[in-house]
């Protein structure tokens, strides 16, 4: 054990990022932009960014784009930034395949990913990472990206709510991603395990994500349980407009 002076500090106070990275395409998938995309990410200087659709693989790409990374996507983004990270494998095609990612300034302890797929229509995924964050036990980090179909999405609600149900009572969570609950279907679902929406605690109403240049429907969500949230963001303008098609989503969690 260490002494006392060498005792890392404890934090209480998390920079937290969300972002579809749309496979590292731009808006209408006009163009590979992943190397400026690590750039705005690490411009955010977010502690935990959370994201969704991100390469793991994909060989024609790597054959076809000149900048196209040798790693992965999700480590090519960590790059020295954020030195843990984890990766849940959710699409495999021919070609490759994509998923949810965690970057973390923090050691990941644990992760897994669950198969939340409704009838194998869409393949889709919880990512469940387990931070160590020094001053508290542990942290759950869950990325999330739900279905397109409003029936999919209310099932893999309900097994998100079962993984919740798992956790320690007092440990600190934060659920976050993209949701696809136009309808906002999931406030209320996400209630009876007394997780909180960053901007409908803050505004009284989700944040508009989507499409990012005229951002109209509330796909992506800020959820936390044994914490709060302060200052919410959408950033919805330059560079992000041009990133992907979804703005990211950023607010601080204090634990």
């Amino acid at each position: 054990m260490l002494p006392n002076s060498e005792q890392p500090t404890a934090v209480h106070s998390l920079r937290v990022l969300t972002l579809n990275t749309h496979k590292g395409f731009s808006f209408l998938n006009r163009r590979f932009i992943l190397p400026e995309l690590r750039e705005a990410v690490r411009a955010s200087a977010a502690d935990i960014v959370f994201l969704q659709e991100v390469h793991g693989n994909h060989e024609r790409h790597a054959k076809r784009y000149s900048n196209w990374p040798s790693t992965p996507h999700y480590e090519f983004l960590a790059d020295s930034i954020w030195p843990d990270f984890s990766y849940g494998r959710n699409a495999v095609y021919p070609d490759g395949d994509h998923g949810n990612a965690l970057l973390s300034k923090f050691p990941i302890s644990e992760h897994r990913n669950l198969d939340i797929s409704v009838d194998r229509h869409e393949q889709r995924g919880l990512l469940h990472s387990r931070l160590i964050v020094p001053g508290h036990k542990e942290v759950h980090a869950i990325c999330v990206h739900l279905g397109l179909r409003e029936a999919h999405r209310l099932a893999q609600l309900k097994l998100l709510g079962a993984l919740l149900d798992e956790l320690p009572a007092d440990a600190p969570v934060i659920v976050a991603g993209d949701f696809n609950d136009w309808r906002q279907r999931a406030h209320a679902l996400l209630a009876q395990n007394d997780m909180h929406e960053a901007f409908v605690q803050a505004f009284g109403a989700p944040a508009k994500s989507f499409p990012a240049r005229w951002p109209m429907l509330c796909l992506d969500r800020i959820y936390v349980r044994n914490a709060t949230t302060h200052e919410p963001q959408a950033l919805s303008r330059r560079p992000w407009t041009h990133l992907s098609d979804h703005a990211p989503l950023a607010v601080e969690v204090r634990l």
